[in-house]
């Protein structure tokens, strides 16, 4: 049986190699070596639990035949004009994505937040700062795109408190693995359920409320605006916080760059739509949230999840 070669493309292997070019060219002893030494060892165990994370993603792939169908579903919606063998592999490499998610957080429970905190940086913070100049918190539009649990580090990066109204995970253990995730992080949570009222409370504590927009919403709880080119049932909560407060919308969003390190990009702020109706404007509004998430899904698509059913809620024929 012809033996098929390990994958060297990853971020795994290009932090191994770092390690070892650390080791090769860099001539260190005393003090030096002990400087040095804790850094290398923390990215040869990164690297390792990234291929590891990779090859649970692969397990993964092959276990959970509703996972994937669903995923290449997904993927046929947004993509149609992709060969269906290309869309196969940005499955697979979806699934890859969510391991080594899983590994990343493994990693961060169990070392210091700051040696992750080394690994993330952050493009656009001015736009974050601008609309923060002006008192009453600042509304953050996001996905589940990249390692989203990242952005829990984000406030600690921009100096403005997080908080994020979350929806429990149907996983008991990775419901708890994300609960002790984001306390590390110093994250706030907000249940889903009864959102309003503690939201509105953190914006006038001038936090920074992020809201996850990219799934489906039940019928009657949201709004059908245009996603990948099909109408897709999306919450409308975002859109009617900040018509209501006034607050700005910041698109905040992380993608894993080809190195493994991560980098938040920050987009300037929506503008609010001059609509001839309230709801015309939250329509508005939420289609432009639309747009640029689906944007940036469209540079990095493996890096999004695609194993959820986007489209399941579908308009009414009458």
């Amino acid at each position: 049986m012809r033996r098929v070669p390990a994958r060297e493309d990853g971020p795994e292997h290009r932090l191994v190699r770092a390690h070892r070019g650390d080791r090769r060219d860099r001539a260190v002893d005393g003090a030096d070596r002990d400087r040095v030494r804790p850094h290398a060892e923390a990215s040869f165990r990164l690297a390792l639990a990234l291929w590891l994370g990779r090859r649970v993603g692969d397990i993964l792939y092959a276990l959970l035949p509703g996972r994937r169908r669903i995923a290449l579903e997904n993927l046929a919606i947004a993509f149609p004009d992709r060969p269906a063998g290309e869309r196969r592999k940005l499955c697979r490499a979806s699934f890859e994505h969510v391991g080594m998610m899983l590994a990343e957080t493994c990693v961060l429970l169990l070392s210091d937040p700051a040696r992750m905190l080394s690994r993330v940086s952050v493009e656009g913070l001015e736009h974050l700062t601008a609309a923060a100049t002006t008192p009453g918190g600042v509304l953050m539009l996001t996905a589940h795109f990249g390692n989203w649990e990242l952005l829990g580090l984000a406030h600690t990066l921009s100096g403005l408190p997080l908080t994020v109204v979350v929806r429990p995970l149907d996983s008991v253990l990775l419901n708890r693995l994300a609960e002790r995730l984001r306390a590390r992080t110093g994250t706030e949570l907000i249940a889903k359920r009864r959102a309003l009222r503690p939201v509105l409370e953190a914006l006038r504590r001038g936090r920074m409320v992020g809201i996850l927009l990219d799934q489906n919403t039940a019928r009657g709880e949201g709004v059908f605006v245009p996603f990948f080119g099909r109408p897709a049932s999306t919450s409308r909560s975002l859109a009617l916080l900040s018509l209501r407060t006034g607050r700005p919308i910041v698109p905040v969003f992380i993608h894993r760059e080809q190195d493994g390190r991560h980098r938040i990009l920050v987009e300037p702020a929506l503008v609010a739509p001059a609509a001839n109706s309230p709801e015309a404007a939250i329509v508005e509004l939420t289609a432009e949230c639309a747009r640029r998430t689906e944007a940036m899904i469209r540079r990095w698509p493996e890096q999004w999840f695609w194993l959820h059913r986007r489209w399941r809620t579908t308009p009414s024929r009458s």
